[in-house]
């Protein structure tokens, strides 16, 4: 394994959290798509998080639950105190690791969180939503386009009929994906794969013009509608929207005219 086999096998949690810089992001999709290894170890990782998202159940927190780790982490000090308790340390000549103190923090307010949970009724799942701008998504999604094209990474199934692929998604996602039959457009269906973006399964469905791939990418989303948006890197053109609760992105290197005539006729 190379030394940028390494970087990047370090470095995929993170990427697949969202958490790179740009720059890191965009040279570990770009390793992702010449790295055979790197790519199936990604998309091992990818199936991991899926299969653990879509098996393990959700619950909402009791109110009363939500009340008691508002009020523990309000009486945890907080990062002036502990800086303030660290230079009086230092006056005494205690020297201790600030490392030490955020992780005793960090723990107090996980212990509130354990204990606030046993004193209420049942087990109660807690999960933290970060949001994703939109800049880290574009690059994920270009990451999956790109890792598409490599053999056998285009499609789950593969047809060329939307009674084929649309079915294929149920059960495989918590939504149905629109698939749209555009041969008479000059776009024929090419399939669909489900593919992970910004934390959570999404749906993919491919289709194609004349040489060039098209992936769609879609989601469900709660965030409000946007327009229309287009920008391109390495020489791939993207299109972004949202309406109607469903989020969009197309992604092809087929030049940018025709891209945004097929993104309308989606919309």
């Amino acid at each position: 394994m190379t030394q940028t086999s390494h970087a990047t096998h370090d470095a995929l949690s993170a990427y697949i959290d969202g958490e790179l810089v740009p720059d890191r992001a965009h040279e570990t999709a770009e390793h992702l798509s010449t790295c055979a290894q790197c790519s199936a170890d990604y998309e091992a990782m990818v199936e991991t998080i899926a299969a653990l998202h879509s098996q393990l159940e959700r619950y909402t927190a009791p109110d009363v639950l939500r009340a008691r780790v508002r009020a523990a982490v309000a009486t945890t000090p907080s990062e002036s105190d502990e800086t303030q308790s660290a230079r009086a340390r230092q006056h005494s000549g205690f020297t201790g690791h600030g490392s030490r103190t955020r992780w005793a923090r960090a723990t107090a307010v996980a212990a509130a969180v354990v204990v606030s949970a046993g004193l209420g009724s049942g087990i109660t799942v807690l999960t933290v939503a970060r949001e994703r701008n939109e800049p880290a998504i574009a690059t994920e999604v270009l990451a999956s386009h790109l890792r598409s094209l490599m053999p056998d990474h285009l499609t789950d199934v593969r047809s060329s009929d939307q009674h084929n692929v649309k079915p294929w998604f149920n059960g495989r996602l918590d939504y149905s994906p629109a698939v749209p039959r555009l041969d008479d457009k000059g776009f024929p269906l090419v399939g669909g794969r489900v593919d992970y973006v910004g934390g959570r399964p999404v749906a993919v469905v491919v289709y194609g013009r004349r040489q060039h791939m098209i992936n769609v990418f879609s989601w469900p989303t709660t965030s409000r509608d946007s327009p229309l948006a287009a920008n391109a890197a390495n020489g791939y053109n993207m299109l972004h929207w949202r309406s109607g609760g469903s989020e969009r992105w197309v992604v092809s290197d087929l030049n940018a005219a025709e891209l945004k005539a097929f993104a309308v006729l989606l919309m």
